[in-house]
């Protein structure tokens, strides 16, 4: 099952059991530019082409929100062979050291642990 998939089913589980509130985060740069011309094979020309960021920190979670308690909550999903990278480990880590409930879910069952305060898989 893909990260994304999981991602959708931990999502469907908290809300349809009124656990919390999810918000799912995309992480990464693009590029982009003052001219963008679109070719005839489908392909881009960008000139003068700058990155632009999402503004969020390398290795936030894939999954932030609130318990019912108000407590904040980061979960990084991954699939069964999945493993974090140092800065989603170090992310994870800071955001439990703040007082956040976070951890790597691999399940629903996962994301509820954290939801419930098990700082699960770091």
């Amino acid at each position: 099952m893909k990260e994304s998939d999981i991602q959708n089913l931990i999502r469907i589980h908290v809300s349809n059991n009124q656990l919390g509130t999810l918000f799912r985060v995309n992480v990464g740069e693009a590029w982009t530019g003052n001219n963008v011309i679109h070719n005839l094979d489908g392909s881009i020309t960008i000139y003068r082409p700058r990155r632009l960021n999402t503004g969020l920190p390398v290795g936030f979670s894939d999954l932030f929100g609130i318990n019912n308690l108000g407590r904040a909550i980061f979960i990084e999903v991954k699939s069964k062979s999945g493993k974090l990278s140092p800065e989603q480990e170090n992310f994870l880590r800071m955001m439990t050291a703040s007082g956040a409930y976070a951890g790597v879910a691999k399940c629903p069952e996962d994301a509820v642990k954290i939801i419930n305060g098990l700082n699960i898989g770091l």
